[in-house]
């Protein structure tokens, strides 16, 4: 029997960007974008070079319940045409993700409707149901600001962490190095426009933990050795700018890409009732031009598929919330009002 369509309200608030969605669908997707609205802090957070948790806490309580409101409008429903209210419960800035959780738990007594609390990292992890309805298992690169890993995808609330980052996030060593070459906030779309200019030979940046086995990444020392070659350089000029970004993007690409070949191959041994492989790749980071490409590439040489989300639903969004929530909730999993923010949430139970 053919399960009825959902729709679900999903609020997200775990960083820098305010954001409500309404969602309609059913498992396996893809879905449908009733609406969904982000309400982005970049100007706020620029001066610091860095999202401040403060300001964007406020920001969040200024915005959501107007965000909620507009999101409803534009989709054409009314609060009791929702199924469920689904928000980000974790892993985030504490203060952020308190927001967000609050006010679908507010939703939620106030109408009745059920409450589903989403891992962020799952809803990047379940966009490519939303959009392509992309069957289980895939394997996954999650990349972006705060997070760097590889997951087998075998359901909702079903993950195995292969590897990630031993320290900086990909998408963290975007924004300091940004910030060491003066490119500005946030770091990741300054350091790429920069880097079509330059030369990504000129500096010989390195790819730290490939030469060991496992499928662990490190962007520290890549980010150690930007800063060292930006202090050698008395007189810095745009060609050298544009110079180090390209080479630093390079290295970046280099690692990821390396990781998800090796990754693919120990997912076609392990996943054989994949009868189609297919590597997604989700995050900020995956908004990136030259790393799309190259793991295209990678993906198409190990025999799988890659599929990416489109750029809007890369970066943090609530569709992908309402999307993760209706996944749970059809599969009958609800949370009570007493459930907690969490400012850590490991993805996979044995992360």
């Amino acid at each position: 029997m053919t399960q009825p369509s959902l729709t679900l309200l999903g609020l997200e608030s775990s960083c820098d960007e305010t954001a409500a969605a309404v969602v309609r669908g059913r498992p396996p997707g893809p879905g449908a974008i009733l609406s969904s609205l982000v309400a982005s802090q970049d100007d706020a957070h620029a001066a610091y070079g860095g999202v401040v948790p403060e300001i964007a806490a406020r920001a969040h309580v200024e915005r959501m319940d107007l965000l909620v409101a507009r999101v409803l409008e534009a989709a054409g429903v009314n609060l009791g045409e929702i199924d469920a209210i689904a928000a980000t419960a974790g892993p985030g800035l504490i203060g952020g993700v308190l927001v967000g959780l609050m006010t679908a738990k507010a939703l939620a007594l106030a109408t009745g409707k059920p409450l589903v609390a989403v891992n962020h990292l799952e809803g990047h992890a379940l966009t490519a149901r939303l959009t392509h309805g992309c069957a289980f298992p895939y394997l996954l690169l999650l990349v972006s600001g705060g997070h760097c890993q590889i997951l087998s995808v075998d359901g909702p609330g079903a993950y195995e962490r292969l590897g990630g980052t031993i320290d900086d996030a990909a998408g963290e060593a975007f924004d300091k190095t940004a910030k060491l070459l003066g490119l500005g906030f946030p770091g990741g779309p300054a350091v790429e426009q920069e880097a079509r200019k330059g030369d990504p030979a000129r500096f010989a940046f390195p790819r730290p933990l490939l030469d060991r086995p496992g499928f662990d990444m490190s962007f520290a020392g890549l980010k150690t050795a930007v800063r060292y070659a930006v202090q050698r350089e008395a007189e810095p000029d745009s060609r050298f700018v544009a110079d180090i970004a390209a080479s630093f993007q390079q290295a970046v690409t280099d690692i990821l890409a390396t990781r998800s070949r090796q990754a693919m191959r120990w997912f076609a041994a392990h996943r054989p009732n994949a009868a189609h492989p297919v590597l997604v790749v989700a995050g900020g980071v995956a908004a990136n031009a030259a790393l799309r490409g190259a793991l295209e590439a990678a993906a198409g040489a190990e025999g799988f598929a890659m599929i990416a989300p489109p750029l809007a639903l890369c970066t943090d969004n609530a569709a992908m919330i309402a999307w993760a929530g209706l996944e749970r909730f059809a599969a009958g999993h609800t949370d009570p009002l007493g459930t907690i923010a969490r400012a850590r949430w490991p993805l996979a139970a044995r992360a």
